[in-house]
């Protein structure tokens, strides 16, 4: 979605929930789109705002607009979002294969949100409206599968693998703080940047010398991504600590 369309809607969604005092829902939306609508929530006062994709781990999110006596725990989610559960006991099919096979059935992609392998079983989180019709899945590539509805509140999920690193840079710049996160050179994380290769914040940046704040996303093509959760004071010799996490 464009970010004027984008903004747009998340802005339509604000007014309806403050003119009618209800909870309203977008779909879901990519990790670059919630960023987007986060960001942009912070300049509103009259905008409360909650993200939440069916598991704290999930990075596909719905953006929920509460009214101003709500907190989240007030809300039903399983209300907003289904989960499905889908096991493939003589087979082993990858993310890969359980996207095509959904996508394949005509479901739009705003509609479907994580999905998430577990041993032989995949767990996916979609909206209310295609429930009924994912339920419906018998194969996954050439793997028949079993799809069964669960409970998002009863869910367990193992927690996604991430890495917390500690490193020091003599200056936030992009190039350096890249080449910390991932273990390259200095030399490589230019390159890559150059090569477009390299997003701040979900989009690409090109300027090596850009400065980089706690908070901010870091993805680096066919490497992952990282979040940087703080900066952490300064050595001896004046260099900067950077504490991040990256995402496997």
């Amino acid at each position: 979605m464009e970010k004027d369309e984008l903004l747009k809607r998340a802005e339509e969604l604000r007014a309806r929930c403050d003119k009618q005092s209800s909870t309203t829902a977008s779909t879901f939306l990519t990790p670059a789109e919630s960023y987007m609508v986060e960001k942009w929530s912070h300049n509103r006062s009259d905008c409360k705002l909650y993200m939440f994709g069916g598991h704290e781990s999930c990075e596909r999110k719905i953006a929920f607009f509460l009214p101003f006596y709500f907190e989240p725990e007030d809300v039903d989610f399983g209300e907003y979002i289904k989960a499905i559960k889908l096991t493939c006991p003589y087979g082993n099919p990858g993310h890969r294969d359980y996207m095509g096979a959904l996508l394949g059935m005509g479901i739009d992609r705003s509609r479907l949100g994580d999905i998430r392998l577990s041993g032989s079983d995949a767990y996916v989180f979609c909206l209310p409206t295609v429930l009924s019709h994912l339920l419906s899945i018998e194969k996954v590539g050439r793997f028949a599968v079993k799809a069964q509805e669960v409970s998002i509140k009863e869910l367990k999920l193992p927690p996604l693998k991430t890495e917390e690193l500690s490193f020091t840079v003599m200056s936030p710049r992009l190039d350096a703080v890249l080449s910390g996160m991932f273990r390259i050179s200095r030399s490589e994380a230019s390159r890559q940047i150059s090569a477009g290769n390299v997003s701040l914040n979900y989009e690409e940046c090109t300027k090596s010398d850009k400065l980089i704040s706690e908070g901010d996303i870091l993805s680096l093509k066919g490497a992952g991504k990282g979040k940087i959760c703080e900066n952490g004071g300064t050595s001896k010799k004046g260099r900067l600590f950077i504490n991040a996490v990256v995402y496997k």
